[in-house]
């Protein structure tokens, strides 16, 4: 089957991807709102997807909305229409974990086009997904914070077993997500079995306040 990846440049729509290797992928595409506070897109560092689609050899759509609630969702059916007219795709596959919101909207328009979804981390446990990507070489930045106490010491840090623990100790205090289903964090991903190499961060800017902090990179 022919599918394209909606594609962040985060851990979970990278790890969908690879899990759904048996299959095609023919494209990826990534969204780019305006909004930093967007519903459905993932903001911090997005521009990042276009070297990482370099290195794993894969076409890029690229599309850009304002990201408005809702309206938002009719610049990705675009963007998903564009991938079945030049690519000729069967599927869609996402990194949909625990939102309904993302999960139901995106299945909605897949249905509209006719095409199969294909969500591999599904209700998948959290820490076990964080476990899963240390085991299989993914190499995981985290490029925004928006929880407390969550802060700038953050922005950087790799997903390894001492973030993993971090992890279990936030949600058993705090109820955040060790996976950062609810925007509690941001990532990166600079390397994985998908990439023909390794990227590193070039530059960086970092800007937020509190428990509110966002890195954006440039990748190389």
């Amino acid at each position: 089957m022919r599918i394209a990846a909606l594609f962040s440049g985060g851990k979970d729509s990278t790890y969908a991807a690879y899990l759904a290797k048996q299959h095609e992928i023919v494209c990826l595409i990534s969204v780019y709102s305006k909004n930093p506070y967007s519903y459905m897109f993932h903001t911090p560092s997005i521009t990042c997807v276009r070297k990482q689609a370099d290195v794993m050899k894969i076409p890029l759509i690229e599309q850009e909305t304002e990201g408005k609630k809702e309206d938002e969702l009719k610049d990705l059916e675009k963007a998903i229409v564009k991938a079945k007219e030049k690519y000729k795709i069967d599927g869609v596959v996402t990194g949909a974990v625990k939102s309904v919101y993302q999960a139901s909207r995106v299945e909605k328009i897949c249905k509209g086009l006719g095409l199969e979804i294909i969500n591999p981390l599904w209700q998948k446990d959290e820490m076990e997904l964080l476990n899963e990507l240390i085991s299989k070489k993914f190499e995981v930045i985290i490029t925004g914070v928006a929880a407390y106490p969550l802060d700038e010491k953050w922005l950087g840090r790799k997903i390894d077993s001492a973030f993993v623990e971090d992890a279990k100790q936030l949600y058993e205090k705090y109820k955040i997500n060790p996976a950062g289903e609810g925007g509690e964090f941001e990532t990166l991903v600079l390397n994985c079995p998908l990439f023909s190499r390794q990227l590193r961060i070039k530059s960086k800017k970092v800007s937020g306040s509190g428990n509110n902090y966002r890195m954006d990179v440039v990748l190389g």
